[in-house]
């Protein structure tokens, strides 16, 4: 009810305020040190061993060559960005009916992809009791973030 009342600009303002409030209280909570501790302890925890392929110690590139991961960053928000409004767009249109609206022809066909029916598989692994069914995992995912490097020196 409060949006309403509010401009686009008031609202953003509000929460952002919203936003340092919720980070102050936090931070009396939750101690900076304990903080850093809990996101070293993530990264250790967290990660996958290195696939198959990865330089060996002695042809790594050079740091300045990494630190084009900036690109790559950047490249995933707006991959991200467009994602969410692919997303957003595909609401409305999968709710429209078959149809021509203005310059844009509106209709389905049916999908050649195909995939596994897991539960008819499960039922006849059990049928014929072969147990359960094998499962591989998936790749790990890469993940590439600014760090502060003394905060993890300490």
């Amino acid at each position: 009810m409060l949006n309403l009342l509010m401009t686009p600009r008031t609202a953003r303002t509000v929460r952002g305020l919203l936003g340092t409030v919720a980070d102050a209280v936090r931070s009396v909570i939750t101690p900076a040190a304990l903080i850093e501790a809990q996101q070293l302890e993530t990264i250790d925890t967290e990660t996958a061993p290195d696939p198959a392929g990865v330089y060996a110690a002695d042809e790594l590139p050079e740091v300045k060559a990494i630190e084009t991961a900036a690109e790559y960053a950047a490249a995933a928000d707006q991959a991200r960005t467009a994602d969410r409004a692919k997303r957003k767009t595909r609401k409305l249109l999968d709710r429209l009916p078959a149809g021509l609206y203005g310059g844009w022809l509106v209709s389905r066909t049916p999908s050649s992809r195909q995939t596994a029916d897991l539960d008819a598989i499960r039922a006849t692994y059990e049928r014929l009791g072969l147990g359960p069914v094998p499962m591989k995992q998936s790749a790990p995912s890469l993940k590439v973030e600014r760090v502060d490097v003394p905060a993890l020196a300490a």
